[in-house]
């Protein structure tokens, strides 16, 4: 059986944020030994990334923000744009190639050398919009797969479900107008959480109207209030009928994650998990790539994808295919 791929590459570690940041190199490598602790790391069909090209990443960002980033970089600047995002010399170079990690992970599934994948990649991306950096991120790396699937795989229409705990404001901003991505977001009530985006009411705008899913969720919310949202975007999957289902994968709705106030736990994440799996197997034959986002307590983060990858690495499951 083709296996679950994951991509990483050491490279990812050299984005140093300084001290007391959250986003931190440490976060992959609780991944990578939580992973191995449990076995799953040599099961894994292993990707290395490859840089993204300029033309890939003008997809979804103007080509005056990347020409201000790497000019931020090469000027040693502390930030770009905001004190949240900080960067370092290896900080242009890491973005290139969390971009460049997930094309691959895509490639590999197109290929069917892999079932799906996981991008354990950093830094994340679903906060950055077309010409701004915010949230940690840079480049919105699902945004720009989105769009690599339907220009280089000549797919018309992706899922991207982002279960962070924060609205992934940057990529519903992409595509708000757009009826050929269905965006839908899990994230903590925007009245109580950055970045204070992500109401019910956005649906999207002119041909995206409908488009676009917001559940927020109240703070204190756990598996209940979950699963019924779950059960929102499933119909809204059944109409739309995706043909390649992309997870911006944030584990900071983890009870134990301290910059937000959800109630996951991992058993929660192993059920969303399969729910997804299952959408994709129902509609996109399978086809699946999940990249890493927020998570912010290490134990509870390398647990979470561990439970994530395990369903991931499961024969097909799903529930109601034709």
């Amino acid at each position: 059986m083709t296996k679950t791929g994951l991509v990483y590459d050491e490279l990812y570690l050299l984005h140093d944020t300084g001290p007391h940041h959250p986003e931190t190199a440490q976060r992959l490598t609780a991944i990578l030994e939580t992973l191995e602790d449990a076995g799953l790391l040599n099961k894994l069909l292993r990707i290395k990334p490859v840089p993204a090209e300029r033309g890939v990443l003008e997809l979804c960002h103007e080509s005056s923000y990347i020409d201000s980033f790497k000019n931020a970089v090469d000027l040693g600047l502390p930030f770009l744009h905001t004190p949240e995002c900080p960067i370092s010399p290896a900080t242009f170079e890491a973005a290139l190639n969390a971009v460049g990690g997930v094309l691959k992970g895509i490639d590999k599934v197109m290929e069917g050398g892999v079932k799906n994948c996981f991008c354990a990649v950093r830094p994340p991306g679903h906060h950055a919009e077309r010409s701004r950096a915010m949230g940690f991120c840079y480049f919105n790396n699902v945004a720009i797969a989105s769009r690599y699937l339907q220009k280089q795989h000549s797919l018309e229409r992706i899922a991207v479900i982002d279960w962070d705990v924060h609205h992934g404001n940057g990529t519903q901003h992409i595509f708000e107008d757009d009826a050929t991505v269905f965006y839908t977001s899990f994230h903590q009530d925007p009245a109580s959480c950055y970045p204070g985006s992500g109401w019910a009411s956005e649906t999207g705008s002119g041909e995206g109207q409908g488009y676009t899913l917001n559940l927020p969720m109240p703070p204190g919310a756990g598996k209940d209030e979950y699963l019924e949202a779950m059960e929102k975007l499933e119909q809204a999957m059944d109409k739309f009928k995706p043909q390649f289902v992309l997870i911006s994968a944030g584990f900071d709705a983890h009870l134990a994650d301290p910059l937000a106030h959800i109630r996951l736990t991992e058993k929660e994440y192993e059920e969303l998990t399969r729910r997804i799996k299952n959408i994709a197997e129902k509609h996109a034959e399978g086809r699946l790539v999940s990249v890493l986002e927020g998570g912010y307590n290490l134990k509870a983060l390398g647990e979470s994808v561990k439970t994530h990858m395990q369903v991931l690495m499961e024969p097909k499951t799903c529930i109601n295919c034709s």
